[in-house]
């Protein structure tokens, strides 16, 4: 697989990334001897950055990754992690604001560590912007761990282009990890250019929009227990067969060059430049195939047009997270 380098200062990481979220939470239930093999198969096809939080599953994300790795060379491996969001024992996130002052970042890196099994973290960031604690601190507190040999590089989530700012002027930032997908398309207006002339990569999660862009959503399909896809407003009513509306334009255009929906999704992510990486959430062998194909997929202008035809800016029904937590979101301010 083609490699790509995670801003200036990053590192070099596979041109898809397995996103590992699915695999412990939030999208229903998932087979722990599946997900460890879709990793396995991951690696197998040149996939080296994996993603994951050390919330997911409250834990459970970094374990299964620990046990996926044991027979696997850790340094052929970018680990990605995210921390701060805050659960209870029920696994419902806490209303408070994300866990991220120096203390805290010390503390959080000390336990994932020891569950990843690993004596350093590739790639660290906070998940979320806390509005009580500056960004500097943070980002500070993170740099000691990058001298201190625990962090490699320091990644942010969900920030805006003034934080953005503000971050690199304390250290050198790897990736903007954010939603981007063809349903999801507001970091092109000042995020995006912004992490260009500061020299930061983007990894892009919710390609597939949640699974909107799969092409595999049905209208009717029912939603098992835990999955927090039934909160989304792009998943309900008339956003929903809007949504799927666009999907079906997109089918046309994937079926015309021979393939599929979520092929010609991560694709045109994909294609919006050699700095930007597509997280790939599958958490099954036969997903992550279907996902494999899109980095051999060069989609010329004539396609790209059609895409944009069938998809345009702006055409998605619904907001891409409940409104409480669009409310919080420093990259949508």
């Amino acid at each position: 697989m083609d490699t790509r380098k995670l801003g200036t200062d990053g590192p070099e990481v596979s041109a898809l990334g397995l996103g590992a979220l699915g695999m412990s939470d939030l999208y229903g239930p998932a087979d722990e001897a599946e997900s460890i093999a879709t990793i396995h198969a991951a690696i197998d096809a040149g996939i080296n950055l994996i993603d994951t939080g050390d919330f997911y599953g409250s834990g459970h994300n970094e374990m299964l990754i620990r046990d996926a790795l044991r027979q696997r060379d850790r340094d052929d491996v970018v680990i990605s992690v995210k921390f701060g969001s805050r659960r209870s024992p029920d696994g419902a996130f806490q209303p408070a604001p994300p866990d991220t002052d120096p203390v805290a970042v010390k503390d959080r890196l000390a336990y994932t560590l020891r569950r990843l099994g690993t004596d350093h973290v590739d790639v660290y960031r906070p998940t979320r912007l806390n509005p009580n604690v500056p960004i500097e601190d943070t980002v500070g507190a993170i740099a000691e761990m990058v001298r201190a040999g625990y962090v490699r590089h320091i990644g942010l989530s969900e920030v805006g282009a003034a934080t953005l700012r503000r971050a690199a002027a304390v250290h050198p930032i790897s990736d903007l990890q954010i939603e981007y997908s063809l349903l999801t398309r507001g970091i092109e207006a000042e995020i995006l250019p912004t992490a260009r002339e500061l020299g930061i990569g983007v990894t892009a999660y919710g390609v597939l929009s949640r699974g909107l862009l799969s092409g595999h959503w049905t209208p009717d399909r029912a939603l098992t227990g835990g999955d927090f896809r039934g909160h989304v407003p792009r998943f309900r009513g008339e956003n929903l067969a809007a949504n799927l509306a666009l999907v079906d334009a997109l089918r046309t255009v994937a079926e015309s060059i021979g393939a599929t929906v979520a092929q010609v999704a991560i694709a045109w992510v994909a294609s919006r430049g050699t700095d930007v990486v597509p997280l790939v959430g599958a958490r099954r062998r036969d997903r992550l195939q279907e996902s494999l194909a899109a980095a051999d997929l060069v989609l010329g202008d004539d396609v790209l047009g059609a895409i944009e035809a069938a998809v345009p800016a702006g055409a998605a029904a619904g907001e891409r997270y409940p409104e409480q937590q669009m409310a919080v979101l420093d990259s949508e301010r």
